[in-house]
């Protein structure tokens, strides 16, 4: 693992939350995307070497609202990049860790990802996330 890429934070209205946390960090997202694959509309902010990632669902079978419906707007996820998505994958199912799903998948910011349950990592869910070469 690199670093802390960016902490994701689940909101249910993307334009009014871009406005709070533009007013809060005194800047634009630097980036707004929709992934279609995972029904989710976002926004990025630079902080440094790392990011906060705004997700508003697109969808309403999304997982985010899903996650919104359940939980509220907040914490969403912590992303970690890394050098080699598979190699994380394969030396983090070995220590135990449930994947989501079956392996890394294109996910916004030019990134592959993939994610672990939280139910394997004390309640948080955890993404690997490699720039795509």
């Amino acid at each position: 693992m690199l670093k802390i890429e960016h902490i994701g934070i689940a909101v249910k209205n993307l334009e009014e939350a871009n406005s709070k946390y533009e007013k809060l960090l005194g800047r634009a997202p630097y980036k707004t995307e929709s992934v279609e694959s995972e029904g989710v509309n976002t926004s990025f902010f630079q902080l440094g070497e790392s990011k906060l990632e705004l997700l508003e669902a697109s969808s309403e079978n999304s997982p985010i609202q899903k996650y919104l419906d359940k939980r509220g707007e907040g914490m969403h996820h912590i992303a970690f990049e890394v050098e080699d998505i598979h190699s994380e994958i394969d030396r983090l199912v070995g220590e135990g860790f449930e994947l989501i799903g079956t392996g890394p998948k294109d996910g916004a910011d030019n990134k592959l990802v993939c994610f672990f349950h939280p139910k394997s990592t004390h309640g948080l869910l955890i993404e690997l996330c490699q720039e795509k070469r």
